[in-house]
């Protein structure tokens, strides 16, 4: 999950930051007090002992706070992420924060803090006390309410400088110029998560033109071990020679051949490359596990697996037009040979969709259309899926 907390002075613009951040991310709003009213109204355990102690004048405390924000947080786990205001505020509740993410297999992704002169902050709201006729915020409570923020935000910023997670934006300028400043590090942040891809799709789906618009956009290395095959084969290597009996008589290469010649193939890009679109591989669920394996060895794993869905017939027609091209397969022949290669695909390839499916890795694509409308329905789970990587 994409996982936010933003600070700054009353003035700095935080409201308004805090909307476009969650409009353009899909993040859900955290905030102490909403949380508290909600849990309030709705008459929870928890809510209820919170009205009591306000009822009674006194403050809250930390051991109902995290329930009822560890509530709030569950509630919304569909969400793509939290954008988190009023909490933490102490250093105990920041500790209380890292331990609610733990608990939910995710993490805080970064801390804004939005910088505006105690000046320029006094400017604006006077300003917005003016334009909503607002006499009580006068000159006298702006400075309290600044003074009470920055003796706040102090042992926060010292907890979470040590983390590496902070960033300071300055927050003068056009909404936009600020929102510029924090989208950049956000976009930083999820594009440099490695993203290892694979994409499932019957001959004639369209899993080739797909994966090389995914390896352009996000940066990643197509790998198809027919390809890698063939390289093997013009280039006379020492393994070719193992690879040529098992071609000329149409026979699936040894697993454990193939297995050398990706991990080569991941040797060989490791530094350049930001990860994987795997096409045609693995094909069995043999393969699902030896590629789990391979990609453990190099601190990496499978972020999610596109399936492309085309009808039979759709299929058919698409693979007996390739025929008639010079790009066409083997089996490409006659109708015969198109049903008996797309019945043996499925009956090796749905154990390995259902494997990923197990571990909810599966994304459903549309296939029908022409190469840039199933793109388009591609790119956008792909890029949601990229946003949600821990």
């Amino acid at each position: 999950m994409l996982n936010l907390i933003l600070f700054g002075p009353p003035g700095a613009g935080k409201g308004t930051q805090s909307e476009m951040l969650m409009s353009r991310y899909n993040l859900t709003y955290i905030s102490t007090g909403e949380v508290l009213r909600k849990a309030i109204k709705d008459g929870s355990p928890q809510g209820l002992k919170a009205k009591q102690i306000i009822e009674a004048g006194g403050l809250v405390d930390d051991e109902i706070i995290v329930q009822i924000i560890g509530n709030a947080i569950k509630a919304e786990q569909y969400s793509d992420g939290f954008l988190f205001d009023g909490f933490p505020r102490t250093y105990v509740q920041a500790y209380i924060l890292d331990g609610l993410f733990t608990r939910l297999y995710t993490s805080l992704t970064r801390i804004f803090i939005l910088e505006v002169p105690t000046e320029e902050c006094t400017k604006r709201l006077l300003q917005r006390a003016k334009e909503q006729d607002r006499s009580d915020d006068n000159e006298v409570v702006i400075k309290r309410r600044l003074q009470e923020y920055h003796q706040k935000t102090l042992p926060l910023l010292e907890f979470y400088e040590s983390s590496d997670k902070l960033s300071r934006i300055d927050g003068i300028g056009t909404t936009d110029e600020v929102f510029t400043r924090i989208n950049n590090l956000v976009s930083e942040e999820i594009n440099s998560k490695p993203i290892n891809i694979i994409l499932f799709g019957y001959p004639g789906a369209g899993r080739s033109t797909q994966a090389d618009k995914l390896a352009r956009d996000f940066g990643l290395t197509c790998i198809s071990t027919g390809e890698l095959l063939h390289q093997e084969m013009e280039q006379g290597s020492a393994i070719s020679k193992q690879i040529k009996p098992y071609l000329e008589k149409g026979l699936h290469v040894p697993d454990e051949i193939v297995i050398r010649l990706i991990e080569k193939k991941l040797q060989e890009t490791s530094g350049n490359s930001r990860g994987y679109v795997f096409k045609g591989y693995p094909r069995t669920l043999v393969q699902a596990y030896i590629l789990d394996g391979i990609l453990k060895k190099k601190g990496r794993s499978i972020s999610c697996v596109i399936n492309l869905q085309v009808p039979f017939l759709e299929l058919i027609k698409r693979l007996d037009a390739r025929g008639l091209t010079s790009t066409k397969m083997p089996y490409d022949g006659s109708a015969a040979t198109i049903v008996a290669r797309l019945e043996e695909h499925e009956l090796r390839t749905d154990p390995v969709l259902d494997y990923y499916r197990e571990h909810n890795q599966v994304i459903d694509i549309d296939g029908k259309g022409n190469d840039e409308e199933v793109y388009a329905r591609l790119k956008q789970p792909v890029s949601r899926t990229i946003r949600n990587l821990r």
